[in-house]
């Protein structure tokens, strides 16, 4: 309904109140939606260890440990011939079994953050000269990730939740 030399304010208001009414349900769907967890010291943490030293007894060895609010943080090798054949984490004495499922986008940008490649494909030969686990809290675990260094290239090994 127009009327000539009048002004027309039913159709401005009716196009306000259609945005208003479209940001408020915005709002508060954005409101519903979980806040995305951030990435802090309190749950991203790297450790480095040194491999054991060629040369070393066969059998099952320890190249490090450390002891953390988790617990007794391992890792450890199978010795050949003198020469390691692959390291893998332990937790308070039991082995962590590896992960098959996708991790959370958290824990990629844990290892980001501390300079390590992406948990992406895990190398079979997780063998190197420097050893490092990340742990990465997220979606209520912790997330233990064996890395290996090849010269300057950090190769992921595998990966365990608590």
């Amino acid at each position: 309904m127009q009327r000539r030399g009048g002004l027309n304010i039913i159709g401005p208001m009716l196009r306000l109140a259609f945005v208003l009414v479209v940001a408020g349900a915005a709002i508060g769907f954005a409101r519903l939606a979980p806040a995305a967890e951030r990435l802090s010291s309190q749950n991203c943490a790297a450790i480095a260890f040194h491999p054991v030293a060629p040369g070393t007894a066969d059998g099952q060895q320890e190249a490090g440990y450390y002891k953390s609010r988790l617990g007794r943080i391992e890792v450890r090798t199978t010795v050949k011939d003198g020469a390691a054949t692959r390291y893998y984490v332990s937790l308070d004495g039991a082995v962590l079994a590896s992960l098959r499922a996708a991790l959370p986008p958290l824990v990629a940008a844990c290892a980001k953050a501390k300079g390590l490649t992406p948990p992406l494909h895990a190398d079979a030969s997780c063998v190197g000269d420097r050893l490092v686990v990340l742990i990465a809290d997220a979606d209520g675990h912790h997330y233990l990730l064996l890395y290996a260094r090849h010269g300057h290239a950090w190769h992921f090994c595998s990966a365990g939740r608590t």
